[in-house]
């Protein structure tokens, strides 16, 4: 047989310079095939050609047969294959065969045949097996890779995780055993599963619960990674997950009492309408302490959450951000979020493509999150075929390299060891991972829906196939794990538990209470309809402005601005130190640096936020040769608040529910998402309507996010000029939230300030501008930064009543279109006054505003059409208080029009029509 040198006669060039990049330095070519390499190097100076035996080295031309060579090569390729690949034939599925996904792992798809299966290969080092059979090394991959866990991890790309993850799968999942009592808690733990939700289907017959029935693994899941996260520095879990098998978690992990849960089922509990509306008892959230095997405790919350799926995963992690940064002083290790995810919402939800890019960015790093994919194979009755074009739901995990875990959710030791790894995982990486739990769903989306109108063949394997806690036990029970009677007496005990809880429950209703709040939320009160007839007075001192002002000034040694950020310096020195007036930009930095001297926090994200979308801001400079950050607002004293200020990914979803579960964290956290323009809150939609606007009466839960959206008509088309006033307007009732449209640096200055002062919190919408930013009219004076407080409604301090004619009551931006025409024209018949805050309505300031310009006809005039804006809503409530009248665009379908000159037409027309 002719012999090749390895080296210069292989049959790829690449892999004769992959073998000499190896010789130069073996860390320069992946560790696969370091390994082998080393066992090619061992079999030639052990063996020499032909497995002839050899007393020499194998110099840099050994030569074997060029068959063994290639063989070698293919068993290589044959694992990293097996590795790459193997989860396609996993046995995950509990209750279907698998598709065909070509996973091609035969021998055939490697040159390889059965005459090959008892010759040995070094290659088998890769598995710590060198000199093994093909037989063994297969059998050893199959074993490995074909069992209850599809480890779907070799598209990692940084060596230390990818080994870390391989020798878990490799080594430690083949030596891993639980003990005696580690399984019975398993076992314990999926009785209670399983018994609660069949105790709930018996005694609730047709009652919406979506039940966990086919997923109860989820429960056992959940509890050893709260007591494995224990072990390894974790001190609070954070859960986030939609409505099925919610109440399971509640009950039996979150350790609400089965009384409160069957007092709802009963309906019984109903809520002091003062409180709000609530929500159906699937939604609501829940906070508790427990207690671990191991004695340590863990502080628990489940998150509060609508019906939209995956809306509060972002809400989560915010939640968990803020709790860091405050409490845990940055160290990720001691919060852990976890996201429970349906296979359908993980897949179908964009939301959740969001966060994975968040999760690695400094604004939005939470040390790593562990998603749970409860994976019953259908999205309402949909099939996955229909639900998701990639072959797993999981696979958005793969653009930020998490590694994902399929696991067959009838094997809860395989489900354990999933947990476990996972949890290790994050605490060690502080990176993603996700598990996804093949199982099923018993029942069809809630109790009262038949999914066998549209799975009529998965059905009716559903309908034979024993409950996860009866495949576990008769496992135990065939190794002689435990005894048969065990389960029937945990059964037997916990129902028999239930129904005396129940019993209590039908003989006399429990009182409702809410979830327990944390001691900062303890020491705010609910607010009042007095509340919103006067603001708080919010002014600082002169010795706070001249301190934030130095700061705002001032450059370090050896900062190289750019030139336009010298005279933005300049201008700031002017206003603060010599003229003693402050613009926009200078009202806000001043207002956050004032909160930071307070020793509050204060967070803002949105993007380009640093400089602003229009470059009024410039709270971050960068130097112009080494790009180097200087954040001015750090460096007002020793003791201040840092300035946390971050530029966003281009997401509106999921940045601002990672800003409102960042507030929900902190009430005395001045946090702000802006939007670049305020149409694009259209992409947040959900997160204003389901949280920002109702969660206080919904679930009791006062939030003070903050969110800028640039509003004003000025010529920049349809999509650039309104932020919806209207619908803002229209979410307002019970004093839920703010809304207010803005005209003077001061007055913004006083409503940030009056966000943390007030003694509740509110959620507070801005209508905030874009070319009053820098209008040299847009000013403020010193003395209304150092004196007063935030003006619901600004009068006409120019007007004399007893000659005004004509009321033009107006909000935001048009003000100074009006002003300027009754400037220019000398109108001292006519006044104008704005309201800058139109939600809550300042009735009562409003009313003496009427009154004083009795006889006067009244005018609302607004830039957005007639069928939008703030019309119907004053209308609404001044028809009984004034004869009142609109000035506004033409009814429309679009906000505004796109062309400038139109634009410029219109709004001429509308001002004249004003003081026609």
């Amino acid at each position: 047989m002719e012999k090749y040198s390895y080296i210069s006669n292989a049959h790829t060039d690449y892999l004769d310079e992959l073998y000499k990049s190896y010789k130069e330095n073996p860390e320069s070519v992946d560790y696969s095939w370091q390994k082998f390499f080393e066992g090619f190097d061992f079999s030639t100076q052990k063996f020499g050609e032909n497995g002839g035996k050899t007393n020499g080295h194998a110099a840099k031309g050994a030569t074997v047969s060029s068959d063994a060579v290639l063989k070698e090569i293919k068993v290589s390729q044959l694992i990293h294959s097996y590795r790459s690949r193997a989860h396609l034939k996993s046995k995950t599925n509990p209750v279907r065969e698998r598709k065909d996904r070509k996973a091609l792992l035969d021998l055939r798809d490697f040159g390889l045949s059965d005459a090959d299966l008892d010759t040995p290969f070094q290659a088998g080092e890769q598995l710590g097996i060198p000199g093994a059979s093909l037989r063994k090394i297969i059998e050893t991959l199959k074993y490995i890779y074909e069992g209850p866990i599809g480890f779907e991890y070799s598209y990692i790309r940084e060596p230390e995780i990818l080994e870390w993850i391989k020798d878990k799968v490799e080594k430690e999942s083949l030596n891993y055993r639980l003990t005696a009592e580690e399984k019975k808690r398993i076992l314990y733990k999926l009785n209670e599963a399983v018994v609660f939700e069949n105790f709930l289907h018996t005694k609730y017959i047709g009652q919406k619960r979506f039940s966990l029935e086919g997923g109860e693994t989820t429960i056992p899941a959940l509890d050893v990674l709260i007591n494995i996260g224990a072990e390894h520095g974790v001190e609070e879990v954070v859960i986030g997950m939609a409505h099925r098998g919610r109440l399971n978690v509640l009950a039996n992990i979150m350790n609400k009492t089965y009384e409160h849960i069957f007092n709802e089922f009963e309906g019984t509990a109903v809520p002091d309408l003062t409180m709000g509306d609530g929500d159906v008892k699937y939604h609501m959230g829940y906070s508790s302490e427990v207690t671990t095997v191991n004695n340590k405790k863990v502080y628990l919350k489940l998150a509060p959450n609508p019906s939209h799926l995956e809306a509060v995963d972002p809400v989560v992690l915010g939640y968990v951000r803020a709790k860091a940064d405050r409490i845990y002083k940055y160290d990720y290790k001691k919060i852990l979020p976890v996201l429970i995810h349906g296979d359908a919402a993980v897949a179908g939800q964009g939301i959740v493509y969001e966060i994975a890019q968040m999760s690695k960015l400094p604004g939005y790093n939470v040390g790593g999150t562990i998603h749970f994919v409860i994976n019953n194979q259908v999205g309402f009755t949909t099939d996955f075929d229909d639900a998701r074009s990639s072959i797993y739901c999981t696979d958005v995990a793969k653009i930020i390299d998490a590694p994902v875990l399929h696991v067959n959710g009838d094997d809860p030791e395989a489900v354990v060891f999933c947990m476990k790894v996972a949890a290790e995982y994050r605490q060690k990486f502080q990176r993603d991972i996700f598990i996804d739990m093949v199982c099923y769903r018993r029942h069809g989306h809630n109790e009262s829906d038949e999914p066998k109108f549209t799975q009529p063949s998965l059905y009716n394997i559903i309908a034979r196939h024993p409950n996860p806690r009866e495949v576990y036990n008769k496992k135990l029970i065939d190794k002689g794990d435990v005894d048969a009677q065990l389960a029937k007496n945990m059964d037997k005990e916990f129902r028999e538990m239930l129904q005396d809880r129940l019993n209590q429950v039908k003989q006399k209703a429990l009182p409702y209470t809410f979830q327990k709040m944390e001691k900062e939320w303890q020491e705010l009160r609910r607010s009042t309809p007095a509340d919103f007839e006067q603001s708080p007075e919010t002014f600082i001192s002169q010795e706070t402005v001249d301190k934030v002002g130095n700061a705002l000034s001032t450059i370090p040694d050896g900062f190289k601005p750019l030139k336009q950020i010298e005279k933005l310096l300049k201008e700031r020195k002017e206003q603060f130190f010599e003229t003693k007036v402050l613009n926009w930009a200078s009202a806000e930095l001043l207002a956050y640096g004032s909160l930071l001297l307070d020793r509050k926090i204060v967070r803002i994200s949105g993007q380009d936020v640093q400089r602003g979308t229009f470059s009024h801001r410039h709270a971050v400079l960068k130097d112009a040769e080494t790009n180097e950050p200087y954040f001015t607002l750090n460096n007002i004293a020793d003791n201040q608040k840092s300035f946390r200020i971050y530029n966003s990914l281009l997401s509106e979803n999921a940045v601002l529910g990672f800003e409102y579960g960042y507030a929900m964290a902190n009430p005395n956290a001045l946090v702000i998402w802006e939007a670049q323009f305020g149409d694009f809150a259209n992409g947040a939609q959900v997160m204003i309507d389901q949280f920002i606007s109702s969660s206080e009466t919904k679930w009791q839960r006062q939030n003070g996010v903050v969110m800028l959206l640039p509003h004003g008509y000025e010529g920049q088309g349809p999509e650039h000029s309104s932020a919806r006033l209207e619908r803002f307007i229209e979410l307002g009732a019970d004093y839920n939230i703010i809304v207010a449209n803005i005209t003077e640096p001061s007055n913004f200055f006083h409503a940030l300030r009056r966000q943390v002062t007030w003694p509740f919190r509110k959620p507070l919408i801005v209508m905030s501008p874009k070319s009053l930013l820098r209008n040299p009219a847009v000013i403020s004076p010193m003395s209304e930064f150092t004196s007063g407080k935030f003006r619901e409604i600004i009068d006409d301090k120019e007007a004399d009543p007893k000659k005004v004619k004509k009321l033009l009551l107006c909000t935001g931006k048009v003000y100074y279109d009006l002003l300027e025409e009754k400037v220019n024209n000398k109108r001292s018949d006519v006044a104008i006054v704005r309201l800058e805050q139109l939600y809550p309505l300042a009735q009562d300031q409003l009313n003496t505003v009427l009154n004083k310009y009795k006889g006067a006809k009244v005018l609302w005039v607004q830039e957005e059409p007639v069928n939008m804006g703030a019309w119907e809503y004053i209308l609404r409530n001044l028809y009984k208080k004034a004869d009142i009248d609109v000035v506004a665009r033409d009814e429309a379908a679009s906000p505004a029009v796109g062309y400038l000159k139109a634009h410029n037409e219109s709004q001429k027309d509308l001002v004249q029509q004003a003081f026609a």
